[in-house]
């Protein structure tokens, strides 16, 4: 066999597996049918920071991006937040919401937007009713670990975003649980939403 064609199956064979990989984890986690797109988001409830309750019926009137964390045990979700945080005058200047949902109370969540000096939603999702209706919750997600402060159950994460109406207009869950949407892809996806 001559080595052009030895060099050409490798970099095939290499292609081949890094396209497998790709494809292969985002059918491991299907979106919800609850969370299709085109669909109104469901209606749930969540406690803001002072324990008061809110609905997600509450963000309509303007276009929303809802980000689904695990809490501030998870490096992927605090790197989430800071990113996201970067990128919370562009959302708010486009007329949108940016809204934070967690099973899990995350100090340092608001440590980071106090930094950044912005003020993002904040909701929390008591007993995982949310992730539940939502088809995110995961059963014995948290690292054993962590069991024994954050509890053994948490939710898949997830960003969604809606137009002013309600509609789901995006959504892209984690295929992995290390990997987060580009916060450059929601913004884009925010303004789509504006023009529908």
């Amino acid at each position: 066999m001559s080595t052009a064609l030895i060099a050409t199956l490798i970099v095939l064979a290499v292609a081949v597996a890094i396209a497998w990989f790709k494809a292969y984890p985002r059918r491991m986690r299907a979106t919800p049918p609850q969370l299709r797109k085109g669909s109104p988001l469901p209606d749930f409830g969540a406690v803001d920071e002072q324990g008061e309750p809110l609905r997600s019926t509450d963000l309509q009137g303007a276009p929303a991006v809802i980000l689904f964390v695990r809490g501030n045990w998870c490096p992927f979700c605090t790197r989430q937040v800071d990113d996201m945080t970067r990128r919370y005058r562009d959302i708010v200047d486009l007329g949108a919401r940016l809204v934070f949902v967690t099973p899990k109370p995350l100090e340092t969540t608001r440590r980071v937007a106090e930094f950044f000096r912005v003020d993002f939603d904040f909701w929390l999702d008591e007993g995982h009713a949310a992730a539940r209706k939502l088809g995110l919750f995961l059963d014995e997600g948290v690292p054993s670990s962590y069991g024994r402060e954050y509890g053994p159950h948490t939710l898949w994460p997830a960003a969604i975003v809606t137009d002013a109406g309600g509609v789901i207009r995006y959504v892209e869950l984690s295929r992995q649980i290390s990997d987060r949407p580009d916060p450059r892809k929601l913004l884009r996806e925010i303004r789509k939403a504006l023009r529908s």
